[in-house]
């Protein structure tokens, strides 16, 4: 039903995936997904009887997501009972990244080139993923929930804490969790190389469960998972979930979204695990206590990311979306020696796919000159140099949105932690399969 070839391309190591059969129709749709998760697809939608409305980029002008995202669409952000919904971040008087990005609409340096047209994001940001130099962006501290993007943070989390060799046995909690699923059964057994590639290359809340049961269970995960977004200079964001399905106090920002992936490529094996094209799944034993369970077999997980497919310049990404987020991506593409970092928050899959949009932006961002700049990815010297002077930089850490019953127990330093730096190691592969999911759904 699959099949996957590897694409010569300049840099060793960049692989671009060809789908063919059912996965050739997803992409052209602006799809991807595993066989896990395929049929959650919507049926094709009937071709339109009169030409759509020309696309009007979301006007922010007027700031509408600077304090907290848009309203939900479901309940999926209700606290649970006898909780209180978490208050919203603090804004930083001095905005992380540079003044400019304090800008809610379009922020260009002078001489730059208009941006694409046709681009449905609410938020989006293009910039330098070795300089760190934001070259272009719309609404860059915008709040906006991230979806399934917040998983390369879980990354980061469970690199430093997790041991990849160890096996650990699948639960009836990781196979029955909401979203999107690599595939773990009820007494499986999974190595945590298994459970991270998984992660990243099937965009698997199971494995996003099981990775955080072993960091603490997911309230210690989260909490987690926050810190390091504070020490690595995002301040927009909050995780709620370690997957990424919406809850309560969720958000980040496109700026942040590409501090968190820039932080993400400076490890050597993330990004060999994000640009493994496919890897065998193990399957897991019949339940004994339910009558005529059988064992179900091992199976071939593939590499889902349509942004690979369908534009040569990618060196990989993450994807994400829930009914709430919409599509939200944040990746990398390298021509010439050239490599640049693009991510988009709130997006819609028209009038064009967003995978297309996502390669818009890159070939915008690769004709602007490189001494264009109107901001930094250098979040943590952004803020080092606002202090002491900027005291509300002190109070915007965010905390965990879902708390804990026992006091947390002190976690790594900023200097133990593998974090951004003033350069970004190596691009990623990704996965962009989002769209049209059912339910409340993460990619």
């Amino acid at each position: 039903m699959f099949a996957y070839a590897a694409n010569s391309m300049s840099m060793p190591g960049k692989i671009r995936f060809a789908a063919f059969g059912a996965v050739a129709a997803v992409a052209a749709a602006g799809l991807g997904m595993s066989p896990a998760v395929a049929q959650q697809i919507e049926p094709p939608r009937p071709e339109p009887t009169t030409s759509p409305a020309p696309l009007t980029t979301p006007d922010t002008s007027d700031c509408p997501v600077r304090v907290t995202p848009p309203p939900p669409v479901d309940s999926s952000e209700e606290p649970q009972p006898g909780q209180t919904a978490p208050t919203p971040l603090p804004i930083p008087d001095s905005p992380v990244g540079g003044p400019l990005l304090a800008d809610c609409e379009l922020v260009l340096a002078p001489g730059a080139p208009e941006p694409p047209e046709e681009i449905s994001a609410a938020s989006w940001l293009v910039a330098d993923l070795d300089t760190g130099d934001v070259l272009a962006a719309k609404d860059p501290h915008g709040r906006h929930r991230p979806a399934s993007t917040i998983k390369t943070l879980l990354a980061l989390v469970a690199f430093d804490e997790i041991d990849l060799g160890r096996t650990i046995i699948g639960t009836t909690e990781d196979a029955n969790i909401e979203g999107s699923r690599a595939g773990i059964g009820p007494g499986g057994e999974y190595t945590n190389e298994i459970l991270m590639k998984a992660l990243v290359m099937a965009s698997g809340n199971d494995a996003a469960n099981a990775i955080a049961q072993q960091l603490g269970g997911v309230d210690e995960t989260v909490r987690k998972m926050n810190e390091y977004a504070a020490e690595l200079g995002a301040l927009d964001t909050r995780a709620a979930t370690p997957s990424g399905l919406d809850g309560p106090g969720m958000s980040s920002s496109a700026y942040d979204l590409a501090v968190i992936f820039r932080a993400a490529m400076e490890n050597p094996v993330f990004v060999e695990y994000l640009q493994t094209p496919h890897i065998d799944f193990p399957g897991y034993p019949a339940d004994p206590a339910t009558p005529g369970d059988f064992d179900r077999p091992g199976f071939a997980m593939g590499n889902d990311n349509v942004v690979n497919w369908m534009y040569p310049d990618s060196i990989g990404g993450k994807n994400g979306f829930t009914n709430s987020a919409r599509q939200t991506y944040v990746g990398a593409a390298e021509r010439d020696g050239r490599r640049l970092i693009v991510s988009v928050m709130m997006a819609e899959n028209e009038p064009k796919p967003v995978w297309q949009q996502v390669a818009d932006l890159f070939d915008y961002g690769f004709g602007i000159g490189e001494e264009s700049t109107v901001g930094t990815l250098d979040a943590r010297t952004s803020i080092d140099e606002a202090e002491p002077a900027d005291e509300s930089l002190a109070q915007a850490l965010p905390p965990s949105s879902v708390p804990v019953s026992d006091p947390p127990a002190e976690s790594p330093s900023m200097g133990q932690r593998v974090v951004v730096g003033s350069l970004g190691a190596l691009v990623v592969a990704a996965l962009l399969y989002g769209a049209f999911r059912v339910g409340r759904r993460t990619v």
